[in-house]
């Protein structure tokens, strides 16, 4: 186990220590928590970008060029031809 000083604004150090109490957990779990989750999400991130980089623009779009026509699922329009209210959702 390795110990960081970290500096932090008071605005987060407060909001902090308040979703630290209203989760039950000492301020060192949240924070541990918080960077955790982070790295997996930067992680995952950098993957995508790297699946992407290897992607095949050309061999994906016969893919899709071989898909069926149809209408989409119920949710599944573009924005444009959404209701107003399904946008909000």
């Amino acid at each position: 186990m390795s110990t960081y000083p970290l500096r932090l604004a008071d605005h987060v150090m407060e909001e902090a220590k308040r979703a630290a109490a209203e989760d039950n957990v000492s301020l060192n779990q949240l924070l541990s928590a918080f960077i955790a989750d982070g790295i997996g999400h930067r992680r995952a991130i950098l993957e995508l970008k790297d699946r992407a980089a290897r992607g095949n623009v050309d061999a994906a779009l016969a893919i899709l060029d071989r898909a069926p026509d149809g209408e989409p699922d119920p949710g599944d329009e573009p924005v444009d031809k959404q209701s107003p209210a399904a946008r909000r959702q």
